[in-house]
């Protein structure tokens, strides 16, 4: 095996390392935030409710405010308004 070779093999052996470090990270972190909705459901939240709120606050807020403003017409048009 050639030098280039070598390095090329080492590189991509760092990358995938790398790649699995981070997916096992993420498994991590994701049990942890089921565990707080566990929790939250444990305290009487309601976690679908809790769901949507992380869901609206990572929006910016024209563009939340658009999505609100299509969503009232649509329930209008439906006669749900």
């Amino acid at each position: 095996m050639s030098d280039v070779e070598g390095v090329a093999q080492d590189q991509l052996k760092s990358i995938v390392e790398r790649i699995e470090r981070l997916e096992e990270e993420k498994k991590t972190i994701a049990d942890d935030i089921k565990d707080v909705y566990a929790e939250a459901k444990g305290n009487g939240f309601d976690t679908k409710v809790l769901r949507k709120i992380i869901q609206i606050r990572k929006q910016d807020q024209n563009e939340r405010a658009e999505q609100d403003a299509v969503l009232d017409l649509y329930m209008q048009a439906l006669g749900m308004a």
